[in-house]
């Protein structure tokens, strides 16, 4: 009996381990689409309005180094988990170089809230990675504020979606509430959790998006809001950070 043919999609999809970026990139949107799809209202009448993270950036940055980051504060530190279920100080991923943290949760279905932040992050990861001068230099982190569901076999499934190779980019959530809520206060992000008739948590919550830009010295040196994170922004930013570093140097 004759096989059947595969389609151009089938035979897209089973391209050679080379493609495996231009595959996790097809991943995040469908996972992007699929988020907006859910969050825009049953009647579908008003479109989803997408931030404009997911748009090339409407002007030209100013150049890495050409402006000021001032310090607003220094980064918080907790007990975290990392992918492999590892407990360790929050402060193990900040400090030795420029990082990029971001608190999210794995299920969030607002395509402007952690679907957004891991987009950019995959397109911040991609940016350095692509220029040897920051290829390792940097650190992403995906810290998840939902441990109840994101656990580190969770967490590290998710992760391994997005990030490359021989690229800094960690995942990490907490054991509790009680290891995560001092965390979330540190960095003045809230979170209000839903619970049904019973007291139960539902496994749904509300947040804002918060992205946190943090030097070697672990101070927070950029806030950045679903109005104003975008890749080239942030890349920009950590090309700042490096270029400062070295400008120290004796």
């Amino acid at each position: 009996m004759a096989a059947l043919a595969r389609s151009p999609l089938q035979d897209w999809l089973h391209r050679p381990h080379t493609d495996i970026v231009m595959r996790g990139n097809v991943i995040l949107l469908l996972w992007v689409l699929s988020a907006a799809v859910l969050s825009a209202p049953h009647h579908h009448k008003e479109p989803v309005v997408m931030a404009p993270g997911y748009a090339p950036l409407s002007f030209t940055p100013p150049g890495p180094g050409t402006y000021g980051l001032p310090a607003m504060g220094v980064a918080g530190d907790g007990q975290v988990l990392d992918s492999q279920g590892r407990a360790t100080p929050l402060y193990d991923y900040l400090g030795d170089k420029p990082t990029v943290l971001s608190f999210i949760f794995t299920t969030c279905d607002d395509v402007n809230g952690c679907p957004l932040a891991t987009y950019v992050m995959r397109s911040v990861q991609d940016a350095l990675q692509a220029d040897p001068d920051t290829a390792d230099k940097a650190r992403l982190v995906s810290f998840s504020f939902d441990p109840v569901f994101d656990t580190p076999d969770v967490i590290d499934a998710y992760g391994s979606q997005f990030r490359t190779d021989n690229f800094d980019w960690q995942f990490l959530t907490t054991s509790g509430p009680e290891a995560l809520d001092p965390i979330l206060s540190a960095y003045g992000q809230w979170v209000i959790r839903d619970y049904d008739d019973n007291g139960d948590y539902t496994g749904t919550m509300s947040h804002i998006l918060r992205v946190f830009l943090i030097d070697k010295n672990r101070n927070i040196r950029n806030i950045y809001s679903t109005s104003f994170l975008h890749a080239d922004t942030v890349a920009n930013d950590v090309r700042s950070l490096l270029l400062e570093e070295e400008a120290a140097l004796p």
